[in-house]
Formats: structure tokens, sequence, C-alpha cells
């Protein structure tokens, strides 16, 4: 069971603050550290959690328009207040808030840093699209497209890191394969990204073998090398090859199976 938070009272704030309703539960935070583990331990804990839990949705709520959901950026403060509560050290003398503020932070960063990049960058890049995004966000209200120069004077950033930065924006998501692609001249209605990739190419499983056996092309005779180049550099049938040498396609296939065998076994290459 845990104590309503009304039982916990409020810090005296001068002004306003971004948690001006904290709760006061140094008694609580001060007796917790000193307890051993336990039933008493553990209701006391949950009990300081839930004063706090406002606060760390608040923090939660400061990330609400990054592609997360916010009940999963919720819960991942919730964890980050629990580990706040955990690690504080009452006897340095420092208020809660201050320690478990930046705790929550980091916990909600991370996630991010960690789990909602569909398509992974460099930690660097990372921190760089951070700090672009917020001031492309603030100049871009004004209704233009904000230059790369504009965003490197207001970040401090060099230009090439401002684009490094720009570059990662929309690498929280991907697209599908199946997206379809705007029309744009060269595909047609119906086009999608798969479209636009490339397939594996049969005859790159033929390069390295055709480099092996190369060196020996010069020992064999006119006919064989004239033979071999109609058939794997022109891709003609060998019915054709027949027609063009003036012999039948069995005779092409002797010859070919007999030439290929000689520069295999030169070369050392495997068969197939």
């Amino acid at each position: 069971m845990s104590a309503p938070r009304e039982r916990y009272g409020r810090h005296p704030r001068h002004g306003r603050h971004p948690h001006h309703d904290a709760p006061d539960t140094s008694a609580e935070l001060r007796r917790l550290a000193v307890l051993p583990d336990g039933p008493e331990r553990e209701v006391l804990r949950e009990q300081v959690v839930r004063a706090w839990l406002p606060m760390a949705h608040r923090i939660a709520g400061r990330y609400r328009h990054r592609g997360e959901a916010l009940d999963d950026l919720r819960q991942v403060a919730a964890i980050g207040l629990v580990k706040a509560v955990d690690h504080y050290d009452p006897g340095r003398g420092a208020p809660f808030e201050s320690y478990a503020v930046p705790t929550i932070t980091g916990e909600v960063r991370r996630h991010f840093r960690d789990h909602s990049w569909t398509v992974r960058v460099p930690r660097r890049t990372q921190e760089l699209q951070g700090r672009v995004r917020s001031v492309y966000q603030e100049l871009a209200q004004s209704g233009r497209e904000p230059s790369v120069r504009e965003i490197a004077e207001r970040t401090e950033l060099a230009v090439c890191d401002v684009r490094e930065g720009l570059s990662a924006l929309h690498a929280h998501t991907a697209l599908s394969l199946d997206a379809e692609l705007a029309l744009d001249g060269r595909q047609g209605p119906g086009a999608t990204l798969a479209d636009t990739l490339g397939g594996p190419d049969p005859a790159l499983q033929t390069v390295v073998d055709r480099e092996a056996v190369k060196p020996f092309l010069g020992d064999l005779s006119e006919r064989e090398r004239r033979l071999l180049y109609l058939r794997f550099f022109q891709g003609l049938t060998q019915s054709r090859i027949a027609e063009e040498f003036g012999i039948s396609q069995m005779h092409v296939s002797r010859l070919l199976n007999s030439t290929c065998a000689r520069l295999r076994e030169r070369a050392g290459v495997g068969a197939g």
C-alpha cells in the first residue's frame, strides 16, 4: 500500500520552478538510507517513488514529440526515478530533486540513444543531432527553411557538424521498402522504394574465375580463344557459335568442355 501524496509537505519555493510542487520527502529519504532490506523498506521506497512520479512524468513529457509514445517515455522516466531513489545519499546535503532530475533526464536520453534509432548512427552524430534539432525547429517557425549557416551561428557549431546533425534528423524512423515514391518522371505510378534497389549480378560470381584463368589464355589457340570469347563474353549460344565456325553444336560443346577443363586445371579453379 502506498500513502497518498498529500501526506508529504511541499518545499517552499520563491517564484515558479519547473518542479515547484515537488514533495518534501527528505525525512523519508533519510530513513530509507538507513533501513535494511525488507518489507518495511520496500513500502517506504514505493511511497517515495509514487510521491515523485508526477515530476518524472513531466520530464518525460518534454520529449513527447520525438517519435516515441508518451506512455513508453513515462515508463523510462519512472525507471530513472527508481534509480535516483535507490542511489540518493542524503548525507551529502544536496536536495533529492537536484539529484533526481538529471538522473531521470539521463535515463530518458539514454533510451533515445540506445533504442529509438531505426538507423544506427555514431554517438557523436546523435549528440550533434540533438543540438541542431531544437535550433532548427525554432528557426523553422518563421515559415522558411533555415540555412545551415544560420543554424551554425546559433549553435556555435562548424558548418560541417551542422550538416552531419541535420543528416540524422530523420534517422529515428525508416521507410518501408513498399513505400510508394513520388512521381518524378522516372518512376511510374505505383513505384515503390524497392523498385530503385539493385539485385545480385550473376556475372560477379565469374569475375574471380576469369581473373584466375587470364594468364593462361595465351597458351590457347586462336580458335579456342575465339570460342571462349563468343560463348562467355558475347553470350552466344552453342548453336549460334556452331554456325559461326561451320561445325556442329555437339562439336562446339566438346571443344568448350575440353578447353575449360584445361584452363581450370592450369589455374586451379573448381568446376561449376
